[in-house]
């Protein structure tokens, strides 16, 4: 694998290009015939010229993806990996090894039917889209080759499960809101193609028809199609979760944690331990709920996700039993569970005060709308009984009443969810409602602090902790702590960094 000498692509990537193009040129013959027919023309014109243009559609993504593979070339020497590449536009990048991040193989159905795969080589500190040398139509023996050399494995070792797919965690995969949004958004795109595609099925009658259904009987029509929405929704959650997680397994190497997935496209991404700067536990709300969590990575170097991948990718575990995410988080960090320590009563209260500030804002904002509406609509009330007084303020009383608690319960999750907590190597810190974050931050890993504090906050004694990394987010706050406590845990968890600054009371 390593030497002096330039290597090509396999050339079996021309057959996956063109079953690939049968994707653009299927459509593109719909259309045409859709176009022709409307024009009269006789059946065997139409057969010859759309099949004409299919025929230019795949010779075309053949020629594209000829002139690709005899353009590039890479070869990885003892310091270095570097690519020739570029039709229009010749390009020639090299990367040292010593920058390499992390190693990202996956092989979709149509690569993987000729044995080929895509191997993206992450290295830029920023992560963006340009950070990546990317070699696509290599063979499987090479790709596990150049992922072994660049990681300086030189032979197969013994690997260490942290954690396996269970189809029993598939039940957490609902748990999402574009369980209720995905249903909609399948049927608007399903609209949208078969309108390109000239076929359309939902006609005027026929959404007519709908539509009265829906206005004649609305206490049985809209519970049904919320539940066709969610039905819909529940299904294509877990054909998602099926399709990215099968075949899971997340293990340690030595000096790295290699991650595989995908039951259609199969993906395999490995990370160097030394580029980990700690883990994140996620808890989105309804995730929660349901008593599951995700694992994901601090690390530097790592991509952003494509168009085509549905999963983050710092996304070390699928949903999963909470219970289980902390051992997984605690085996890759290598450190034992900690239990965040509560912050004090100050911070509730100012959660308390920006719930009632909230709902109140929000009814005064509806009541003034409404009496500007009421002011200017004098045919409405020329009847005698004036619009708000008929039926919006029994309606904004209600609808007051159901917020209330609602803001309520929200602030004192807010509450319950803030923690803090300093291990050994880690810094732990917790916040969040809508999607609650537990994040062990590697102490090491931190360059910098930040603390800040608002008018309210400096009422209550309160300041905010920002810990600054290279890692993930590049912050992670300590939010609504103890001025004194906030302080003591910078200069705790960085000796000497902080110590500058401080001047402590006898």
């Amino acid at each position: 694998m390593i030497g002096e000498s330039w290597q090509a692509l396999s050339p079996r990537g021309l057959r996956v290009s063109g079953i690939r193009s049968l994707a653009i040129a299927a459509p593109v013959v719909t259309v045409l015939a859709r176009v022709l027919a409307g024009l009269d023309w006789p059946l065997w014109p139409i057969v010859a010229a759309t099949g004409g243009a299919g025929v230019v559609v795949v010779a075309g993504a053949l020629a594209y993806e000829a002139a690709r593979l005899r353009a590039t070339r890479w070869r990885l020497t003892a310091d270095r990996l570097e690519v020739r590449t570029g039709v229009a536009v010749r390009q020639h990048r090299s990367i040292p090894r010593d920058r390499v991040r992390s190693v990202d193989v996956r092989a979709d159905p149509v690569r993987r039917a000729f044995g080929l795969t895509l191997v993206k080589v992450g290295t830029g500190e920023h992560a963006d889209a340009h950070s990546e040398l990317v070699l696509d139509s290599l063979t499987g023996h090479d790709a596990e080759a150049l992922r072994r050399s660049l990681l300086r494995q030189e032979a197969p070792v013994a690997d260490v499960a942290l954690a396996q797919l269970r189809w029993a965690w598939a039940r957490y995969a609902p748990l999402s809101v574009w369980s209720f949004a995905g249903g909609a958004l399948v049927l608007g795109a399903l609209y949208k193609t078969l309108d390109l595609l000239g076929l359309d099925l939902f006609t005027s009658d026929v959404a007519a028809g709908v539509w009265d259904w829906v206005t004649g009987r609305p206490w049985m029509a809209v519970p049904a199609l919320l539940a066709a929405n969610a039905a819909l929704g529940v299904v294509g959650a877990l054909l998602l979760f099926a399709e990215s997680w099968g075949r899971y397994r997340l293990e340690r190497e030595p000096g790295r944690l290699r991650l595989s997935r995908g039951l259609l496209t199969n993906r395999s991404l490995t990370l160097q331990e030394r580029r980990l700067r700690g883990v994140e536990i996620s808890e989105p709300l309804l995730l929660r709920l349901g008593g599951g969590a995700r694992v994901k990575a601090v690390a530097t170097g790592l991509g952003k996700a494509g168009e085509d991948e549905s999963e983050d990718v710092a996304a070390l575990t699928p949903p999963l039993p909470r219970e289980l995410a902390v051992q997984v988080a605690a085996r890759v960090a290598g450190m034992a569970p900690v239990s965040p320590s509560p912050h004090p009563v100050a911070a509730r209260r100012r959660r308390i005060v920006w719930s009632l500030a909230t709902v109140a804002s929000l009814a005064a904002l509806a009541a003034g709308a409404t009496w500007l509406a009421a002011r200017g609509g004098r045919p409405a009330a020329a009847s005698g009984q004036s619009w708000p007084a008929g039926w919006f303020w029994p309606s904004l009383g209600a609808a007051t009443a159901l917020a209330l608690p609602v803001a309520l319960w929200l602030a004192a999750d807010a509450y319950r969810a803030l923690g803090h907590a300093l291990s050994e190597r880690h810094l732990i810190c917790r916040r969040g409602t809508l999607t609650r974050r537990t994040v062990a931050l590697d102490r090491g890993g931190i360059v910098g602090w930040t603390l800040s504090a608002t008018v309210s906050q400096r009422r209550s004694g309160l300041l905010t902790v920002t810990a600054t990394t290279a890692a993930g987010d590049g912050h992670y706050d300590v939010a609504d702590v103890g001025r004194g406590d906030g302080l003591d845990l910078a200069a705790r968890a960085v000796p000497g960094l902080l110590e500058p600054f401080l001047v402590r009371s006898q």
